[in-house]
């Protein structure tokens, strides 16, 4: 309380126009720094971020004759370790695997309709009922290889659906065509 009462000599002191007073005071930046623990600066050249010979960066994805796909579509192909391990992730997470296939296109992409926000290819037919109950990820590769031969020429995506919340979590292409 103490803190909040002002003496009424200080509040005559002050002169300010009617328009003065209705202003907002500009930020004059933080208080002083002397609470503040000093760090020492490292000048060694290695720490600092660059785009110089000892950096070695991962090669831009090549837009040129390439269609965006889905999550972890820029990345090679995936080996089958690594869809069992995105598909115990999945499971991890108590989220039923699906799997849908699209034969002609992919991707997204626009051929019935012109309107803003409406776009083909975003629905794609699904691969048996979804997985309810499933614990093995094996159990998801092996409908995808099944997939695989009754639709070699389709992509194939694997999606994780929250049953509680009603959405899908995560989807992802688990197989492409050759060519793409």
């Amino acid at each position: 309380m103490a803190s909040s009462v002002i003496s009424s000599t200080t509040v005559a002191a002050v002169n300010r126009t009617p328009a003065q007073a209705s202003m907002v005071a500009p930020f004059n930046g933080l208080k002083s720094t002397v609470a503040f623990p000093v760090t020492k600066k490292n000048d060694d050249i290695t720490s600092v971020a660059s785009n110089g010979g000892r950096v070695q960066c991962m090669q831009v994805w090549p837009p040129v004759g390439k269609k965006k796909f889905e999550t972890l579509s820029y990345l090679p192909p995936l080996t089958t370790e690594s869809l069992l391990s995105e598909v115990q992730y999945l499971l991890n997470k108590g989220w039923v695997p699906c799997l849908e296939f699209e034969t002609e296109h992919g991707f997204v992409y626009r051929e019935n309709h012109r309107s803003p926000g409406y776009y083909d290819g975003r629905y794609w037919t699904m691969w048996k009922l979804p997985m309810f109950g499933c614990t093995d990820p094996t159990q998801v590769v092996n409908e995808l290889e099944e997939a695989k031969k009754a639709y070699p020429n389709a992509f194939i995506r694997i999606i994780g659906f929250d049953s509680f919340r009603q959405v899908q979590c995560i989807s992802f292409i688990a197989y492409k065509p050759e060519g793409y």
